[in-house]
């Protein structure tokens, strides 16, 4: 560990003064939750963008939503051959540990990741059809969304893609045999939303009308 180094001055500020401030005023709770464990009722799949903000969006406190990040907010097919799978693994453990009532898949607008796959399917993003591209390999997940958008007008098509990338988890999702079972007891419902961050708004997919509706 050679290459770790102390934190940046200004993370070393904010935290100093959240800790002066926010945990000195809400010290019980911190510490309720730091004894009883987490409770949360609803799992979160987002993007990592850095300006996808969960909690705010949903005004959520520390215990309210179990938040899983990765790069498009995808989940990838139910896949057991014994190797790394930070995802499902999340998965898992919010349905059948901690027993979440509900799964919302969040995707954005302007998203990166999904930006990424379209140039890759059209040929433009050679790079990310290498063997050795992480994010080439992981964004493979959404090439079937691809194929439902890519006759779409160019102008049109990746913000298509972006909602395609929820229901494409959406779907992947239903492939979980503990996520089956849960929705068929009814104990879990899944959601997807889209999120346009620069206007404030959110949608979310409605299956009666095959698409997304205003929130």
């Amino acid at each position: 560990m050679d290459h770790a180094r102390p934190l940046p001055s200004y993370l070393v500020a904010r935290f100093q003064g959240w800790r002066a401030t926010t945990y000195q005023d809400n010290r019980a709770w911190y510490r309720r939750l730091a004894e009883s464990g987490q409770h949360p009722r609803a799992m979160v799949i987002s993007c990592c963008d850095s300006r996808v903000h969960v909690t705010s969006i949903f005004g959520a406190d520390e215990g309210e939503f179990f938040i899983h990040r990765n790069v498009a907010n995808l989940v990838p097919p139910y896949n057991p051959d014994g190797e790394y799978h930070g995802t499902s693994a999340a998965v898992e453990y919010a349905v059948s540990s901690l027993k979440v009532a509900h799964i919302v898949v969040l995707g954005h607008s302007n998203c990166g990741g999904v930006k990424g796959c379209h140039d890759m399917c059209c040929g433009l993003a050679p790079q990310l059809e290498e063997k050795s591209s992480f994010v080439g390999r992981w964004m493979d997940i959404l090439r079937p969304g691809y194929e439902r958008v890519k006759d779409l007008p160019q102008d049109e098509r990746i913000a298509a893609l972006e909602k395609q990338a929820v229901r494409v988890s959406l779907e992947n999702l239903m492939t979980f045999p503990f996520v089956r079972a849960a929705l068929e007891d009814d104990m879990l419902t899944l959601h997807g939303l889209w999120n346009n961050t620069g206007e404030g708004a959110l949608e979310q997919f409605d299956p009666a009308k095959d698409g997304f509706v205003p929130v």
